[in-house]
């Protein structure tokens, strides 16, 4: 493994992107295994796959409220981390960093005990009917206790993206995902424990990650290192959750619009189509990933760039990644109109959900290319500390936009299911193109 850093002052901007997005795109699709693979061995459990589907699905929206404050203060800590590394100032970039650490642990040991405590009547608030609940309650209730471990993990690992360690921040995830590959059929099928195999074999890969993390950042090849605890200064804080507010909306919204979701698809299409909905969110995840990855690699280059001052080669960061993401984007839509069965056959054979989830794929990524500019547009206003903007746009396409929708759509002229599905399409062309819009109103035409 290369453990050389990456110098963003000097080299050319395009090469600095791929050194950086494309450890980052394996790290991403690595990242998928944690619970993607748990998808696909669940999914194949004798006679109840799609019922564990179903129920490990109703988990998405705490996860991803687990996720929201892991971004607050990672994603939130990480880009003022690079800004202050371009100005030279370590000192500062390492009290950012340390202040984030301690902020994520607080966070993690409140979320574990109020997870434990309110799981059972949020997942029933999620749509649960009393068979899924048998299902989802063992999965979370295990999946909460490594809680401090996922939330260092994935936490922390921007902090070393930032010092331009990609391929140490890729290996970081790379352990954790093939520790869960390979426990996963093991605690599923050899010792027959179902979802609760999967969600042990989720913690312990977790803790694999977790630790490795710990030891890098600690370490004599960390530029920035973790400190014993140090004094919790209120205006570093507000500044990082000022910035990471941007990533927890993301992926708080994402939490609510699933929670919207579960309980339409349950009220229009039944258990059914909950699963279909756990299929085509994990074929999102797995298709977003190189585009995700590719924003957050060249997420720390922008920042450096904007820190240093040099407005010419963030502007070439910038074209490039919007290209490249648009291009991605418009292949992923092709393979999914040409080949739906093939994705969808990821995670279940059975033939009436695959005929039932065809044409609801088709929907949901209709408008996918746009998502190519959301992402350059709120990765540009959260790498240069552009909050307000950031902020406005999370909430714009899925609090403004897709939840009223999902609400609404399946009740206009009999759409049912297929409005649920309807509303993300719709989202991304409005969100995606007023997102860019703005940010080359803004942004692009002033840099000089």
């Amino acid at each position: 493994m290369n453990t050389k850093q990456i110098d963003f002052s000097n080299g050319k901007v395009i090469e600095n992107i791929f050194l950086a997005a494309f450890p980052m795109m394996v790290a991403q699709i690595l990242s998928l295994m944690y619970n993607i693979v748990d998808r696909i061995y669940l999914g194949r459990i004798p006679n109840e796959g799609t019922l564990a589907l179903a129920g490990v699905g109703l988990c998405f929206p705490i996860i991803s409220l687990i996720n929201a404050f892991t971004n607050l203060f990672g994603s939130g800590g990480a880009p003022l981390c690079s800004i202050e590394r371009g100005k030279k100032n370590l000192i500062e970039a390492e009290k950012i960093m340390n202040t984030s650490f301690y902020m994520l642990i607080i966070a993690s040991l409140v979320l574990t005990f109020l997870g434990l405590f309110l799981s059972k009547p949020l997942l029933y608030l999620f749509g649960a009917s009393d068979t899924l609940i048998n299902y989802a309650l063992p999965y979370i209730k295990i999946y909460l206790l490594g809680t401090i471990f996922t939330m260092i993990a994935l936490g922390m690992n921007p902090y070393i993206n930032s010092q331009g360690f990609a391929n140490i921040g890729m290996l970081t995830i790379f352990l954790g995902a093939i520790s869960n590959i390979i426990l996963d059929p093991i605690f599923i099928f050899k010792f027959n424990l179902g979802v609760k195999g999967a969600a042990i074999a989720t913690v312990i890969s977790q803790i694999i990650s977790a630790i490795f993390v710990l030891k890098f950042l600690t370490g004599n090849k960390s530029e920035l290192k973790i400190k014993k605890p140090i004094k919790l200064e209120k205006k570093r804080i507000i500044d990082i959750i000022s910035l990471g507010t941007v990533s927890f909306i993301m992926q708080g919204t994402n939490s609510l619009v699933q929670i919207f979701s579960n309980n339409m698809l349950g009220l229009f299409g039944g258990d059914l189509y909950i699963s279909i909905m756990t299929i085509i969110n994990s074929i999102r995840q797995i298709l977003d990933a190189p585009l995700s990855a590719l924003t957050d690699g060249v997420s720390p280059i922008l920042s450096f760039n904007y820190g240093a001052k040099k407005y010419q080669d963030l502007k070439k960061a910038i074209f490039i990644t919007t290209f490249l993401g648009v291009v991605y984007t418009c292949i992923i839509w092709g393979a999914i109109l040409l080949f739906p069965e093939f994705f969808i056959k990821i995670f279940n054979d059975d033939k009436i959900l695959i005929e039932k989830s065809i044409s609801s794929l088709h929907t949901y990524f209709f408008a996918f290319i746009f998502q190519a500019l959301m992402y350059s547009g709120q990765t540009v206003f959260k790498s240069l500390n552009k909050k307000k903007y950031a902020i406005f746009f999370s909430l714009f396409r899925k609090v403004i936009i897709v939840v009223p929708l999902t609400y609404l759509l399946p009740r206009i002229n009999n759409l049912g299911v297929q409005g649920v599905f309807m509303a993300e399409p719709v989202s991304n062309f409005l969100g995606g193109l007023f997102c860019f819009s703005v940010m080359t109103i803004t942004i692009l035409r002033k840099l000089k």
